[in-house]
């Protein structure tokens, strides 16, 4: 099949799906991952060898694309509101779920403790695609919002993307010398400084410049989009001699416009969203079409097992980051449901082990697949049916004026 023929196939299959399921109250993502699936080499073998060949470097582009957004939207003062739980909420959780994966995949599965850690870190990250517009949702509804639940969950969860992609990274390159390098401990702080660093300097020129030289914001995203796409080829340029995470670099750049720009921060973020709309539909299908349905059915079941297990220990994390917080448990229950849904990360990272030639490249992109389609429509699920019974509205300043009907009788 030709190129404009596979692609256009895949958009309207995609836009179909993801409908439907949107109908059906489930996430749309999973209607375009079943399109990979069905449209990929291991079934119907519908999508053009380009297309696949480009694969990987067209999942790189959607990453960016969310990180960028994510930096958008991120407000460093919702941080400052919550305190220690939220910083807490932004590497706790992950951190225990990618221990529960050390722990069982090791145990069930054979894989190596670096490739059980590969494995945590492609699956430990909170999905923003389903989690943040409920957050949002919440916080116009008033629910949770007398403890800052909401914005303490979308904090978190951006956050806790970062702080994944950052470990995922440092863990892959170590996986080609194939075992545990303990540089890891100083690779990763410079890293994270370094591109904290980077993006920082950038995202205050960008606001610098975008202030003085004044241009549409589509020609903004552009030029943000090529400061990304320079911060990957830095990476690698430097890789051998220095760690840095471009990753990180292109969520700060968002972070640091947001902070000294809102209003235009607010307008390329809604920009972003529709960019997405087309990155998310090549990302999912592209990450479904490399599923070896083989190796579903034959290691499948142990992985879900896993997958629960683990999320077991990701919620334990959650309770954890919020010892010694006014939050009541079922408002503490709730944030750890919060945290269930994957998705976005996921696809992004899954096939990227399989692509590089690692051993465990076939079982991390199965557990990313399965992950995505186990906790997307359960976490999406348990938020709605649980949020407005473990969460308590907040009266707003016209409730508090108004006297209950009984006292107006009275």
């Amino acid at each position: 099949m030709d190129f404009l023929t596979s692609l256009a196939l895949i958009l309207l299959s995609s836009v179909i799906l993801g409908s439907i399921f949107r109908a059906i109250k489930l996430p749309p993502l999973l209607g375009m991952l079943l399109v990979g699936i069905i449209l990929g080499p291991h079934l119907l073998n519908l999508i053009a060898g380009p297309i696949i060949e480009v694969s990987s470097s067209l999942r790189e582009i959607a990453l960016i694309v969310i990180l960028t957004r994510a930096g958008l939207s991120l407000n460093i003062k919702d941080l400052k509101i919550v305190g220690r739980p939220a910083v807490m909420m932004c590497m706790i959780p992950a951190l225990t779920e990618i221990v529960g994966y050390m722990l069982f995949a090791t145990l069930f599965i054979g894989t190596t403790l670096l490739e059980s850690a590969i494995m945590g870190t492609v699956i430990a990250a909170v999905s923003p695609a389903v989690v943040v517009p409920r957050m949002i949702a919440l916080q116009e509804e008033r629910y949770g919002t007398l403890h800052a639940v909401p914005q303490m969950v979308n904090a978190g969860s951006s956050m806790d993307d970062i702080f994944v992609i950052v470990a995922f990274t440092a863990l892959v390159g170590m996986a080609k010398g194939g075992n545990f390098d303990f540089s890891i401990f100083w690779e990763v702080p410079v890293s994270i400084v370094l591109g904290i660093g980077v993006g920082a300097g950038v995202g205050y020129l960008l606001v610098l410049f975008f202030r003085h030289v004044h241009t549409r914001d589509t020609i903004k995203i552009i030029v943000m989009i090529s400061f990304a796409f320079l911060f990957v080829t830095l990476e690698n340029a430097i890789a051998a001699y220095v760690p840095f995470s471009a990753m990180l670099a292109v969520v700060t750049v968002g972070v640091v416009y947001n902070a000294l720009d809102p209003i235009r921060s607010a307008r390329l973020s809604k920009k972003y969203e529709k960019i997405w709309v087309l990155a998310e539909i090549i990302l999912f299908v592209l990450v479904g079409a490399e599923v070896d349905l083989s190796y579903v059915a034959k290691s499948g079941g142990a992985i879900a097992g896993i997958i629960f297990l683990a999320l077991l220990f990701r919620m334990g994390g959650v309770f954890f980051s919020l010892i010694k917080t006014p939050l009541s448990f079922k408002e503490r229950l709730f944030c750890a449901i919060a945290y269930i849904p994957k998705a976005t990360v996921q696809a992004a990272l899954g096939a990227i082990p399989l692509a590089m030639g690692l051993g465990c490249g076939p079982v991390v992109l199965t557990a990313a697949v399965l992950s995505i389609i186990i906790t997307a429509p359960l976490g999406a699920f348990a938020i709605d049916l649980t949020s407005h019974r473990l969460l308590s509205k907040e009266p707003s300043a016209a409730d508090s004026d108004t006297p209950p009907l009984e006292e107006a009788k009275g």
